[in-house]
C-alpha cells in the first residue's frame, strides 16, 4: 500500500533552509564565511627549514622539534607554522621518531 503524500514543510535540507538571523544560507554580506572587514593582510610565512637550508631534519634535536609541537603534544599543522610540504613530512617523521626515543612526549599530562 503506497504512503500518502505529506504536504507542508519538509524536514530535509532543501533550498528553503534559513540560517541565523532569518537569512538563507549562502547569502551573506561580503561573500564567503567571514566578513572581509575584520580580516587583515597577513604576510606569507616562509619555511624555517628552507630558510636555514636544511636538507635533513634531525630527530635527535629535541629543542628544534619541540617548537613544532603544541602544549598538548600535537604536531602543529603546515598552515599555522608555514612549513613547506616536503619539510612537514620530514618533520612529522622526525617528531614520531623522537617520541619513540623518549625525547618528546606523546601527550603532555596537564592536570587542571
Amino acid at each position: 500500500m503506497p504512503m500518502p503524500h505529506r504536504s507542508g514543510p519538509s524536514s530535509s535540507s532543501g533550498p528553503g533552509r534559513r540560517g541565523p538571523g532569518g537569512r538563507p544560507y549562502g547569502n551573506r554580506p561580503y561573500g564567503g564565511r567571514g566578513s572581509s572587514r575584520n580580516q587583515q593582510q597577513r604576510k606569507k610565512r616562509t619555511c624555517r627549514f628552507c630558510d636555514a637550508k636544511e636538507d635533513y631534519i634531525d630527530s635527535k634535536n629535541a629543542k628544534r622539534l619541540s617548537r613544532t609541537v603544541s602544549e598538548q603534544g600535537r604536531i602543529i599543522p603546515r598552515r599555522i607554522t608555514g612549513t613547506c610540504a616536503r619539510h612537514q613530512r620530514q618533520l612529522t617523521a622526525a617528531v614520531k621518531r623522537a617520541r619513540h626515543l623518549a625525547l618528546l612526549p606523546f601527550v603532555n599530562d596537564a592536570v587542571s
